[in-house]
């Protein structure tokens, strides 16, 4: 008697969409931030990054 593989499913994790958004940090790299202070961190690193959500 075979055994069934169980899927594996990889979701999202649940996050509140109200608080979070969008950065794009560079022409490939795109980033989700919960907080204003993480968005004056990553304009340290990428002086070109725009909130784009």
């Amino acid at each position: 008697m075979t055994r069934k593989k169980k899927t594996l499913v990889l979701a999202e994790p649940l996050r509140d969409r109200l608080k979070s958004f969008k950065v794009r940090l560079d022409a490939r790299t795109v980033i989700t931030l919960g907080n204003p202070q993480a968005l004056a961190f990553w304009k340290k690193r990428y002086p070109l990054a725009k909130v784009i959500d």
